[in-house]
């Protein structure tokens, strides 16, 4: 795997950093052995994690003129996901609470540890841990028995911190030990300015303990989409589990507001609390061009205020000319 290391030249325009470059170094965070993955999409749609995807010729340049405007969010970035080339940065480096987005790197830490096929049963304290914290909630109902893979539609969809907290408990196993390994994971993907104090980002034990920057939720999410068992689910705006052996019945919906809404859009999470606000981590193909990035902190004003946000930026990205 690799990850961007960032040699950031600078021109503002408005106060705003609108030319960056990423490099690339290797990195080696293992993805989920194929075999482990459960893959709810029709056979002739599901992408082979066994064959690498092919490599597509590099789109033209994008030249940068102006910024986005209109974008209340605090903090955000946007880069061409197949180059690193920063096209826009706000405030990249600020530290801030980033909500749900946390859910992305539990997902890479259970992927990463394999065996999606592993049976989980649903703990009983989980009602307690949502209840507690007023947490989002996938319904599950304890003594229920799922899959890892389940497990995880159940928590990057509809966004459950329930099932995180599952997830956390199994591959830890326990809480303690699973946020090492999610701290282990950000610095190995040189995610310097990044701190878990929980699988799913709730606010405990403060409003501010868990959190991260522009900058290295990009790179988590450049390194969550290159797994294709991650890009499966969060593209999804919907999944469905029926009534079975040792389980309910589940239907959980993709909170991402993009997701069946703008053109292109392949991911990935959003995420609010009071003090994050709403946030946004993205991944949008169009014409040959992907992009990537995340807006932190936009203003409370509907539940899709990050979305709104998110697609100014984009608007403004796909829009720009290529040289």
């Amino acid at each position: 795997m690799r990850i961007p290391v960032r040699v950031t030249v600078t021109a503002a325009v408005g106060g705003v950093i609108v030319g960056s470059v990423i490099a690339w170094a290797t990195a080696s965070p293992a993805p989920a052995p194929a075999s482990a993955v459960s893959n709810p999409r029709p056979a002739a749609e599901r992408p082979d994690p066994a064959r690498p995807s092919p490599s597509p010729s590099l789109p033209a340049p994008v030249k940068i003129v102006g910024a986005p405007g209109g974008v209340k969010a605090l903090g955000g970035e946007l880069a061409v996901a197949t180059t690193g080339s920063l096209l826009w940065s706000r405030d990249q480096q600020t530290e801030r609470p980033i909500g749900s987005i946390t859910k992305v790197m539990t997902a890479l830490v259970v992927m990463q540890a394999g065996d999606l096929n592993r049976q989980i049963r649903v703990p009983q304290s989980v009602l307690a841990y949502v209840a507690k914290y007023g947490a989002n909630s996938a319904g599950l109902h304890p003594g229920d028995v799922l899959t890892a893979q389940q497990l995880l539609e159940a928590m990057l969809l509809p966004s459950g911190c329930d099932a995180a907290y599952t997830l956390a408990l199994a591959y830890g196993p326990g809480m303690p030990a699973f946020l090492a390994k999610m701290n282990a994971m950000a610095k190995k993907l040189g995610m310097l300015h990044t701190h878990f104090t929980s699988p799913d980002g709730l606010p405990y034990p403060t409003e501010t303990s868990t959190f991260s920057t522009p900058a290295d939720l990009v790179t988590m999410g450049l390194a969550a989409m290159k797994l294709p068992a991650f890009r499966a689910i969060v593209d999804q705006q919907f999944y469905q589990i029926k009534k079975g052996p040792g389980h309910h019945a589940y239907w959980w919906n993709n909170t991402n507001q993009l997701i069946g809404h703008y053109p292109g859009a392949e991911g990935i999470k959003d995420g609010f609390t009071n003090a994050a606000l709403h946030c946004l981590l993205f991944e949008v193909e169009r014409n040959g061009l992907t992009l990537i990035g995340d807006v932190l902190g936009s203003p409370a004003t509907g539940p899709a205020s990050g979305a709104v946000a998110a697609t100014q930026v984009l608007n403004w990205g796909f829009g720009l000319p290529r040289t």
